[in-house]
């Protein structure tokens, strides 16, 4: 949608112109020292992720809806629970996806049930949850923001958490950048978060800035997305087709465009055929899902929270120029107690999910299994 949408932007003639645990499921089924590491290991192949028809067969131990109430409207969130079979009580994960027009649980699926899969001193549990909006959530027509998607954040994490759990967070891109401002206000306390590719500035704004023009051409745009007919027409032609998703994850989605299967194509492309699914990509291409409005404001967010918990910042090879610039901000940034870079653009946890994992893991460990 990014590339397509940019090429179209910048053009002359635009410019004028359920709690509910009821059996009920969705429609579809410290003082820190930081560190800076660039990921590396003998046993570790990084030409070769793990294929998607591999990960085909990763199934959540137990699928559910949760009814988030927000304003007036009742929204079903899609989650997935995925556990190892064991006496010991549990730790939990909660993993949030990339934001994007193709967001949804699968890409945290291969590195959940890796690391859930690992021999170890701690009972993990993952939580993988779908955004208002976006995968297996329902898609009302919301007035969807930063500040929406971060009570989403907030509400889910009281809903399945409660203050003596060790809950760690790990998210992708806006995700995780939402995450960390809601920590930084207080809002949510996890015991660590994990950033991975974290960015903060949508398709547009990151290419064209935010000056008062351009936030009224990304007004036009939105708008244009939202209505009823023409928004179908033009979103359609922007996202919803084969050929448009095909072509982000290999300009910028993925690293290697070799990775890019046919099957992951057909799977996102179906996400983008549910009704409602135009509203929050709409958002997010125009920066109204961005949590701050520079990278100043960016690494604010981390500096806050220096001594009050880890943070692992995920960066990745293969970034597009601007996000990775973003990403590099916070090598040796006040905050983040761990710094390191593995293969990928801006999905490695779903590109190369095993490298993703065992870097996760190794953070876990060293902050929470030693005193296990």
């Amino acid at each position: 949608m990014a590339s397509f949408a940019i090429s179209i932007f910048s053009s002359s003639s635009f410019a004028l112109t359920c709690k509910t645990y009821r059996p009920f499921l969705c429609p579809t089924a410290f003082s820190l020292k930081p560190i800076s590491i660039k990921a590396s290991s003998a046993s570790l192949d990084y030409s070769t992720p793990s294929s998607f028809v591999e990960q085909k067969s990763l199934k959540p131990t137990k699928t559910n809806c949760w009814e988030w109430k927000f304003k007036d409207n009742v929204v079903n969130i899609y989650y997935e629970e995925h556990k190892m079979v064991s006496t010991d009580p549990p730790k939990d994960i909660l993993m949030i996806p990339t934001i994007s027009d193709v967001s949804t649980v699968e890409e945290w699926r291969a590195v959940a049930k890796d690391i859930l899969g690992r021999s170890g001193k701690v009972n993990w549990r993952a939580t993988i949850v779908d955004w208002p909006g976006l995968g297996y959530s329902s898609k009302p027509k919301m007035d969807y923001d930063a500040d929406v998607m971060e009570k989403f954040i907030v509400d889910f994490i009281n809903e399945i958490s409660s203050p003596e759990n060790d809950l760690v967070v790990f998210g992708g891109g806006h995700a995780a950048t939402i995450a960390v401002r809601a920590a930084k206000k207080g809002l949510v306390k996890p015991k660590a978060i994990a950033a991975v590719a974290p960015t903060w500035a949508g398709p547009l704004p990151i290419v064209f800035g935010r000056d008062s023009s351009m936030q009224t051409r990304y007004g036009l745009l939105r708008g244009t997305l939202r209505a009823p007919a023409v928004g179908w027409m033009m979103y359609n032609m922007l996202v919803s087709n084969e050929g448009a998703i095909q072509s982000q994850y290999k300009s910028h989605v993925y690293a290697n465009a070799e990775n890019v299967t046919p099957e992951i194509v057909q799977k996102r492309y179906k996400l983008t055929t549910k009704n409602g699914s135009r509203y929050v990509p709409a958002a997010f291409l125009t920066g109204l899902l961005d949590p701050v409005n520079s990278r100043e404001e960016f690494l604010e967010l981390f500096a806050d929270l220096e001594g009050k918990m880890p943070i692992l910042v995920v960066s990745t090879e293969g970034s597009p120029k601007r996000s990775k610039a973003e990403m590099e901000a916070l090598r040796e940034a006040k905050g983040v107690s761990k710094f390191i870079e593995v293969p990928g653009a801006l999905l490695p946890q779903e590109e190369y999910p095993t490298i993703v994992a065992e870097e996760l893991y190794q953070f876990l460990q060293e902050n929470f299994e030693a005193n296990a």
